[in-house]
């Protein structure tokens, strides 16, 4: 699908471009006929296979790299995502990043500054687990962290948030301008689906290093966040950088979605291994022939 010349996966959970996204209408649970546990792995063994083969000629050919950008509510299944749909690739074809609470170092410059050397060279597959736009989303349900950034004080906190959406945006275009494609995810995991998962993690002993009290008293934020999310998400999902609201409540379906729509943007970048010149394929000759005689 071509969207003002820029292609993008097709999904029936792209963020529209024209604000029009609502949280309110986003499903988390995808209908009864998508819940095929085995049919959805099936899924992403398949789309995985294929992305290998896209993966190992983006690499070969260094023309093009992808960003995939993840943010989510707390146990809506980043982690587990990103390591079915990516494990299975070359793993000197993937940088993935996280990104915890800014450094010292990071907070003394802007806001973008921590994202900018990490992404992905040509030829590449960067991930990030949470990224840039937790600085208008973690910090606008908090804006008492600016106090800890250390740059000028905003006038007003209604006119930051718009001027960081459309710092974002320059920057997201930018880099697309330079070979570099992207695709966000927002994995939508629902509220009750939120506690049945921390109340899983505190039942069993190995989920208890994933438990922490600090996440289940963020969901007294819950509808912050939410406005948070629906407005980042309507100013920032372009048709250089897509946003999809994904269902999360089922985690091998969401999975699955996320699977099929990052093979569908490798498959748009559609790379080639390069052509040999006519010098290289002399050299290969030669080395062939000392080959040859070894035997």
């Amino acid at each position: 699908m071509k969207r003002d010349g820029h292609q993008v996966a097709d999904s029936p959970y792209l963020v529209p471009f024209d604000g029009s996204f609502r949280v309110k209408d986003a499903v988390t649970r995808p209908g009864k006929k998508l819940r095929d546990d085995d049919e959805n792995r099936e899924a992403v063994r398949d789309a995985v296979d294929k992305m290998n083969d896209v993966q190992e000629r983006l690499h070969a050919e260094k023309r093009a790299a992808l960003l995939v950008v993840f943010q989510a509510m707390d146990a809506a299944g980043k982690d587990g995502t990103i390591r079915a749909v990516f494990s299975g690739l070359n793993p000197a074809g993937v940088n993935v990043r996280a990104f915890g609470v800014p450094s010292e170092e990071e907070v003394s410059h802007d806001f973008l500054w921590r994202v900018w050397q990490p992404l992905p060279a040509r030829g590449m597959i960067g991930v990030f687990n949470r990224s840039h736009y937790e600085e208008v989303l973690v910090v606008r349900v908090h804006p008492e962290f600016l106090g800890r950034q250390q740059a000028p004080r905003p006038k007003s906190l209604d006119r930051l948030w718009p001027q960081r959406y459309e710092a974002i945006r320059e920057m997201e275009q930018h880099l697309a301008r330079g070979g570099t494609r992207i695709v966000k995810f927002w994995l939508n995991v629902s509220r009750d689906e939120q506690r049945k998962r921390f109340l899983a993690r505190a039942e069993e002993e190995k989920g208890h290093w994933k438990f922490k009290a600090n996440d289940v008293r963020e969901r007294g934020h819950w509808d912050s966040y939410m406005e948070a999310y629906e407005d980042a998400l309507n100013a920032t999902s372009r048709p250089w950088a897509p946003w999809y609201a994904i269902p999360a409540d089922d985690k091998k379906y969401m999975r699955r979605a996320v699977a099929e729509i990052v093979l569908g943007t490798l498959e748009q970048i559609d790379p080639h291994y390069p052509e040999l010149d006519a010098e290289a394929r002399a050299e290969m000759k030669v080395a062939l022939a000392e080959l040859e005689k070894e035997g």
